[in-house]
């Protein structure tokens, strides 16, 4: 019977991706892979079929596109929605999310509906980031709560564990965003729902060493309209 899926959206991963899997593979605890490969020019996708004859674990959906994040992690949380998964881990797939912290998300999601690895809960927690982009998302994170007054510290943080039976309950086919405001709108669906059931946990994040970053202007500048949109619709009644 199917358990944890781990869905890692990626797009040109070929350096990082097959010693994610292996990481995660001989963790612990038990866990199924999806990755979500948007078309990756590098070959990303054919590295992960390679390892699919050896693991029937890793599951592969391949897009046509580059399609965007937001998109993707909608599309795993459907499948483990039909596919009768208990929990999701969403977690990237370049190394700045430390596969052993599932240990820990395993462990919390036994009593919460939403587990969020915070960079932010217990001071400040990334390594390897230029301080322009660090007061970056620190200050951006403060701006959610002030606007949203949601009391998530991380709230572009994109390393979390769902219940599957919570998803069911946010009316995923409604999510609009994409870039990182499309963690902010996930926290947000589900602190309306159940604030009482939400658990932030510290991690460290670890900046990617190989490869290049997917950040760019129109993400964070989705992020900061998408903000006032979420409190309007709540406010009239339309999230």
């Amino acid at each position: 019977m199917p358990g944890n899926l781990t869905i890692i959206p990626t797009y040109n991963e070929k350096d990082n991706i097959l010693n994610v899997i292996d990481r995660v593979l001989h963790l612990p605890v038990s866990t199924d892979i999806l990755i979500i490969d948007d078309n990756s020019p590098d070959g990303t996708a054919e590295l992960v079929k390679s390892a699919q004859a050896r693991h029937p674990e890793i599951k592969l959906l391949q897009r046509t596109g580059k399609l965007g994040l937001g998109t993707a992690y909608v599309a795993g949380f459907h499948y483990a929605i039909q596919h009768g998964y208990d929990t999701v881990v969403q977690m990237d797939g370049d190394f700045s999310h430390d596969p052993g912290e599932l240990v820990n998300f395993y462990r919390e999601i036994e009593r919460y509906d939403l587990v969020i690895g915070s960079r932010y809960v217990n001071g400040i927690s990334v390594v390897n980031w230029p301080l322009s982009r660090l007061m970056l998302s620190y200050f951006a994170s403060l701006y959610i709560r002030i606007i949203t007054r949601m009391p998530v510290r991380d709230g572009t943080g994109g390393f979390k564990c769902w219940r599957v039976e919570f998803l069911k309950q946010l009316n995923l086919d409604t999510v609009r965003s994409n870039g990182y405001s499309f963690q902010v709108e996930m926290n947000f669906r589900a602190w309306r729902k159940r604030p009482d059931k939400i658990k932030e946990i510290p991690i460290i994040f670890m900046d990617r060493t190989v490869g290049q970053s997917k950040m760019s202007r129109a993400i964070v500048y989705e992020a900061i309209y998408r903000v006032w949109q979420l409190r309007l619709q709540a406010l009239f009644g339309k999230l």
